[in-house]
């Protein structure tokens, strides 16, 4: 049985030989609420995503609108699937997302990140793949602001030489 060394103590008594009291962390537990849901938030760029998932078909509803209808590119549909392909639950989770800010490539991304942070939770067997594959990380890159002096962030206004 291995077990975590977290002190200088606890590493002096096993070097010594004598047993010490060592804590085993114990597994994650289930977070869901009274109706059966695991709740989180997922953001990106300037997207804020609340979403809920539920054992279900696998229907996701996007501020009140089906997938198909609210991201209406492919590509947008494929980000929101996933975190269930790379978890190995395609439709076993209803979601119900609201999602407000952003542009629609932003917020796919946040609700995305919500999914894959309410599968971990709702599951918490399903984090190591989630984690592995990035998905329960921010991207935490934004529109960088605009300098005074500047056009833009960075590019400067046209060089006149007379």
């Amino acid at each position: 049985m291995t077990e975590e060394i977290k002190s200088l103590e606890e590493l002096n008594a096993v070097a010594e030989g004598t047993e010490a009291v060592v804590e085993v962390a114990a597994p994650r537990e289930p977070v869901r609420d009274e109706l059966g849901r695991a709740y989180a938030t997922g953001k990106r760029k300037d997207a804020v995503a609340r979403v809920w998932i539920k054992p279900g078909s696998g229907k996701v509803i996007v501020n009140g609108k089906d997938q198909d209808k609210y991201f209406a590119r492919p590509v947008l549909q494929l980000i929101l699937r996933q975190p269930f392909q790379v978890a190995g639950v395609e439709g076993e989770f209803d979601v119900v997302a609201t999602v407000k800010g952003g542009g629609l490539t932003g917020q796919a991304g946040a609700v995305k990140h919500g999914i894959s942070k309410a599968l971990q939770l709702y599951e918490p067997a399903l984090r190591a793949p989630l984690k592995a594959a990035g998905f329960l990380t921010r991207d935490s890159r934004v529109v960088e602001r605009k300098k005074y002096g500047k056009r833009k962030a960075r590019r400067s206004f046209q060089f006149s030489k007379r």
